[in-house]
């Protein structure tokens, strides 16, 4: 086989670890010859989780991390404190050009510090989004930044929708991708001070195709391609997003149970009722890529199961194949 993309993953990151993370991992390196995997965490309890399956053998590699850190640590102590833990190893991997990416379901707050601290920003960034996809009624849309900048300037709100428009063309395969604000409201003159700074520069980039304010209401329509906002915003609509979808699962799921009727009718609906969900299953758009950094870092949910884990793992194949970094740094080096 020709090179490898390789992908470092934390194996002790998330609710679920090392089992799920592991189960992934294997999930993915059956489903592509293009990735190598290197689980990153301590080894015997690694090993055990691999000893259940079989896979080729030569498409993962466990790296030995004594430490772990944990979810409520102080994410810039435990960076700095943990040399070796699976966090700061598998990151360390990145950084020395040994793997292409990252991938963890464990602390957000550490992984953000890591992939700033040990990963470094690609020349002329201010400030790394995290850029999930989330489900629309079009296909799917980039939220960019989702929980990585709670006090961005406008400024940084132009270079997210640079880097979400290359990532939308050259990853999703959205051609001309249409870059809405999030604001309260579709008028120019609404908003606060940032998001109306943020509008006119947006307005005059001529690098995106803008298209003016989306509200959130609006967003699960699909008619934007990458919705721009500031962290605290974007984690909110993104919380909202995944609390609604399981509220409706559940309301959806305990109607169709209440009468014989209604039972026999959710025999009728249950295979169009699953394409429906599946569309809308957050799991299958895999990790949220903090992009902007020198190497690809993925955040998955802390609660991934190993579906997720696979494709945050396999979208790391398209970001290295598209060359997304060196996209990225021909953008924003346009502005020096």
């Amino acid at each position: 086989m020709a090179d490898y993309i390789k992908v470092a993953v934390d194996a002790m990151g998330g609710d679920n670890a090392p089992g799920e993370i592991v189960k992934g991992a294997v999930e993915a390196v059956k489903e592509s010859q293009k990735v190598k995997v290197f689980l990153v965490g301590q080894e015997e309890p690694v090993r055990n989780e691999l000893s259940k399956y079989e896979y080729p053998v030569e498409q993962i590699e466990v790296v030995n991390a004594t430490e772990v850190i944990e979810t409520a640590e102080p994410p810039v102590n435990a960076i700095r404190r943990k040399k070796d833990s699976s966090i700061v190893k598998a990151m360390m991997l990145v950084k020395n050009g040994e793997c292409d990416a990252y991938v963890s379901a464990g602390s957000t707050g550490a992984t953000l510090v890591g992939g700033q601290v040990i990963v470094g920003r690609i020349k002329g960034v201010e400030r790394p989004p995290l850029a999930p996809l989330i489900p629309t009624l079009k296909g799917c849309s980039l939220l960019i930044d989702c929980g990585a900048n709670v006090d961005a300037r406008a400024s940084h709100l132009v270079q997210f929708a640079k880097m979400g428009s290359i990532y939308m063309e050259n990853v999703v395969g959205v051609k001309n991708p249409k870059v809405a604000l999030a604001n309260i409201g579709v008028e120019e003159d609404k908003g606060n001070a940032l998001v109306k700074e943020a509008y006119h520069l947006l307005k005059n980039c001529p690098d995106i195709y803008f298209v003016g304010n989306v509200e959130a209401r609006d967003i699960p329509n699909g008619d934007v391609d990458v919705i721009v906002c500031e962290a605290f915003a974007g984690n909110m609509i993104l919380k909202v997003y995944e609390g609604t979808a399981n509220a409706l699962l559940k309301k959806i799921k305990g109607g169709m149970m209440t009468s014989l009727r209604s039972k026999l009718g959710a025999l009728l609906v249950k295979p169009s009722l699953k394409k429906v969900l599946k569309d809308f299953d957050l799991e299958a758009y895999g990790g949220a890529p903090l992009l902007g950094l020198n190497g690809l870092v993925v955040k998955t949910h802390g609660s991934s199961k190993a579906g997720e884990i696979k494709n945050s793992i396999l979208q790391c194949i398209t970001f290295s194949e598209q060359r997304i970094n060196d996209k990225i740094k021909e953008k924003i080096n346009q502005e020096d």
